[in-house]
């Protein structure tokens, strides 16, 4: 009998580790960056981030909404969402734009720490960018959930490794979003000096967007006159 309840237990916890792993999965087109829009919501002893968009706020509402959203992976889709341009570009340089699509996936790293009106959670993001970037890109998300519906954060570095429009390198790519009660403010920059190779001295910013279940992205940047 013993044997039988160590069991039963064994499976239940195996199978909320599952549920927790599956909706952060689904939440993976952030992403992010994935990037990238939504709101965080407790499930399983962990939470989904799969709302949180970069680009896109949510303006509808109801039913509706909620059928859209599960349809596209729990993105709200519609107009653009205000965020920083601080240290996006260089001033007065030529700024080029890249597009294209990305997969992300997403994993738990360990446990979600949940607590009175929040709960926090750390994953890996494992991305591959297509279209004039050509890349993959590994980085750690940190997000925070509340108990309002539709209010959430998260912080994210991601390395991206490959070319772009023919420039071979890396870069690093920084996110920092909220969501309050439904307003998304996201902003996805390049990190000062961390780019190599061909794409030593990039600047930009990156822009996620969501429509219609797929994933895609314009990458504002610029490179010194020199490259």
């Amino acid at each position: 009998m013993k044997k039988y309840f160590r069991a039963k237990s064994k499976s239940a916890a195996a199978s909320a580790r599952s549920k927790f792993a599956e909706a952060l999965s689904t939440s993976a087109a952030l992403g992010l960056a994935l990037g990238l829009a939504a709101s965080a919501v407790a499930a399983s002893g962990g939470i989904s981030i799969s709302s949180f968009r970069t680009s896109e706020s949510s303006a509808a509402a109801g039913a509706a909404t909620t059928a859209t959203q599960r349809k596209s992976g729990g993105h709200p889709q519609s107009s653009q969402s205000p965020s920083s341009d601080s240290g996006a570009t260089q001033k007065g340089a030529n700024v080029i734009q890249a597009k294209g699509t990305f997969d992300v996936k997403v994993d738990p790293q360990g446990e979600a720490d949940k607590a009175e009106g929040s709960t926090l959670a750390r994953m890996s993001l494992d991305k591959k960018y297509h279209g004039d970037l050509e890349a993959s890109a590994k980085g750690t998300m940190l997000t925070a959930g509340t108990d309002v519906k539709g209010s959430a954060g998260y912080v994210a570095i991601e390395r991206v490794t490959g070319t772009l429009n023919g420039k071979t390198g890396s870069f690093v790519l920084q996110h920092n979003a909220t969501l309050s009660r439904g307003t998304p403010m996201q902003n996805i920059i390049v990190v000062p000096d961390s780019g190599t190779g061909q794409l030593a001295g990039i600047t930009g910013k990156l822009t996620v967007i969501i429509a219609d279940g797929k994933h895609s992205y314009e990458f504002d940047y610029t490179l010194p006159a020199a490259q």
